[in-house]
């Protein structure tokens, strides 16, 4: 039977998309040093393919280390967590994935990157399983072990599955992931409503660290408008327990003291981090708490280097280093 196995499962590669003309490129050059350092990052602890549209070609080749493998791939977007596929593996060498169905978070239809997930996995040799339930890979944190967190406004929201029921986004969930328990978080952060946000991508909120430890976003300041926010999921995580019925232990990251960039909220999370073999990559934001949560990272994964990049033109355009890469489990 195939799972989702976790994130600090190793992996055969990293799985990226390269920013292309739009809204992504308001700023090109910013956009272009912000991908290319995650990449050149990662690549360093295991590989990385970037899948790049065709338009895009010469300035990926100037920004990408030459360790990088590229790929092209009409694109509309550069966000490979969302519109990627979510890799499976069975235990027993197979490799397989699912092709959620994406309509662009909701709010604009994109119709290049929905087949992106397909191309991926036909490219890593992986059985495609896919769903009809609009979902992205950035709305899914798994344990590994049966358990994934989820937000309700993501999968129950008028925007992408009208009409669903928790009941009948569980039976997917079990049906494509393998996992047995899902813990449902209410709602996601403030900034995360806008124009172009996630309506409350769960990988801003919570993540597992390993089983039965769960790191969770916490805005300390009560005049925010996510201290009660947060205040919630801290309290559901705090009284959940996992697909084995252990009580989850909850690690606070406490939010960059940043609030507002140009006069609009800011959704800065640590939680956005990715696992990569041997690495621990965190967003930074020249905040006061960068360093005081990179020591916690080092102390939850005493076998990794824990490295950051400065993750603010990421932020800017949406979202973090966890929503522009996409790991491939080893089989």
């Amino acid at each position: 039977m195939f799972f989702m196995p976790p994130e600090w499962h190793p992996h055969t590669r990293t799985w990226m998309s390269w920013p292309v003309a739009g809204y992504a490129l308001a700023d090109a050059e910013a956009s272009y040093r912000a991908w290319s350092e995650v990449a050149n990052t990662i690549v360093r602890y295991e590989p990385v393919t970037m899948v790049v549209d065709p338009s895009g070609r010469e300035a990926a080749a100037r920004w990408l280390s030459p360790q990088v493998e590229v790929v092209q791939q009409p694109l509309d977007d550069c966000w490979m967590r969302d519109n990627g596929p979510t890799f499976l593996v069975d235990g027993q060498g197979g490799l397989a994935g699912v092709d959620w169905t994406f309509n662009g978070w909701g709010w604009h239809a994109h119709a290049k990157d929905d087949l992106v997930a397909a191309e991926v996995l036909r490219r890593a040799g992986a059985r495609r399983f896919r769903s009809e339930m609009v979902n992205e890979g950035g709305g899914i944190h798994v344990d590994g072990e049966g358990t994934v967190i989820v937000t309700e406004t993501v999968q129950l929201g008028e925007k992408r599955n009208p009409g669903w029921t928790r009941e009948r986004v569980e039976a997917e969930l079990h049906a494509q992931l393998g996992v047995q328990k899902v813990i449902w978080l209410p709602r996601g952060l403030t900034a995360d409503y806008g124009a172009y946000g996630t309506s409350g991508h769960v990988d801003l909120l919570a993540s597992f660290a390993r089983p039965g430890l769960v790191l969770c976003h916490v805005q300390p300041d009560p005049s925010h408008p996510d201290y009660e926010v947060t205040r919630e999921n801290l309290a559901i995580l705090r009284s959940a327990t996992d697909a084995r019925g252990r009580a989850l232990e909850v690690v606070e990251l406490l939010a960059p003291q940043t609030r507002e960039v140009g006069g609009e909220l800011v959704d800065y999370s640590y939680v956005n981090h990715y696992l990569a073999n041997g690495l621990a990559l965190l967003c930074s934001f020249d905040d006061p708490r960068d360093a005081p949560t990179a020591e916690i990272f080092a102390k939850l994964f005493p076998d990794r280097a824990v490295e950051s990049v400065d993750a603010r033109d990421i932020f800017a355009l949406g979202g973090g280093i966890h929503c522009i890469t996409q790991q491939e489990p080893r089989p």
